[in-house]
């Protein structure tokens, strides 16, 4: 009975001790499993305290290159509000290139057909400059054998002689050398002006009267129209019989006389006023539509 005793404490004893040796195993697993899991903690936690440094760099980066964009971004907009700005001016220039082409595509037009009717006139011009060379020639042909002693001028055709010839110094009266000398002149003069050849191209004969430079302009203007007057009454009037009635009637509806005083005196060979080369009558004729082809192609020339 005793040695039965003492197996069963034996038996306890051991497996008392095996306990305490599996517990003391469990303990010394739980703890190596604390300490390996610690040092993984710690691992972890310096890793992550790694990569929170990594973070805050990172964020750093970012925000310095949020600053780039942002900065970047001013740039860009700034930009593009310059290109939108240019834009603007571009189409508000093409605006303008589109109005100035309209305009100059009118001009153009205007140009040409200011051109056609330039040239169109030119050649009336022309014409009419051909007409007054042809009828300056014929009455340099009419007086050049005659004892008349009258002045053609080469450019203008206007016939000048002396007032001498028709009047007594500073009188407007006619002398009767003055009615012969118009009573030989005047039908040579009509039948050159009113031949079929240039009646249809006259417009008017203007009977122009000038003096010297003495006396005062209004006593010259006043003597010069007297002069010019006298001698259109006499050419005119029927009782003088110059011309025949067909010429007369047609001279009537040309002729005009004026005074102009001292306003246009004779110069000689030194530019000393000729006195008495100035003291004369003037018969000018004009050509239909030459005034005013003239005026056309000076306001043509301006535009």
């Amino acid at each position: 009975m005793r040695r039965r005793g003492s197996e069963e404490t034996t038996y306890w004893l051991s497996y008392s001790d095996m306990m305490a040796g599996l517990l003391l195993v469990f303990v010394i697993i739980i703890a190596v499993s604390m300490l390996h899991a610690k040092i993984q903690y710690d691992e972890k936690q310096n890793e992550l305290l790694g990569k929170e440094e990594e973070l805050l760099v990172k964020a750093d980066e970012l925000d310095k290159e949020r600053t780039i964009v942002t900065d970047q971004k001013s740039k860009l907009d700034e930009q593009a509000k310059m290109l939108n700005a240019q834009e603007e001016a571009l189409a508000e220039q093409g605006e303008k290139i589109a109005i100035q082409e309209k305009t100059l595509k009118e001009q153009h037009e205007l140009l040409n057909k200011l051109e056609a009717l330039m040239s169109e006139q030119q050649q009336k011009l022309d014409d009419i400059i051909g007409v007054r060379a042809e009828l300056v020639e014929d009455l340099k042909n009419e007086f050049q054998d005659s004892e008349l002693k009258v002045k053609v001028d080469e450019k203008t055709g206007g016939i000048t002689f002396d007032s001498s010839v028709l009047f007594e110094y500073n009188k407007s009266t006619l002398t009767d050398k003055g009615k012969e000398f118009l009573a030989e002149f005047l039908p040579r003069y009509a039948d050159v002006l009113l031949s079929p050849k240039y009646k249809d191209n006259i417009s008017g004969i203007l009977i122009e009267g000038h003096t010297d430079t003495d006396g005062n302009y209004l006593f010259n203007l006043e003597l010069s129209q007297k002069r010019a007057l006298a001698v259109a009454e006499y050419c005119l009037n029927e009782k003088s019989e110059i011309l025949p009635e067909g010429q007369l009637e047609a001279l009537k509806e040309l002729v005009s006389a004026t005074g102009r005083s001292y306003m246009n005196p004779v110069y000689d060979e030194d530019g000393e006023v000729d006195m008495e080369a100035s003291r004369r009558v003037d018969f000018l004729f004009q050509l239909k539509d030459e005034e005013m082809v003239r005026e056309m192609i000076e306001i043509l020339s301006q535009e």
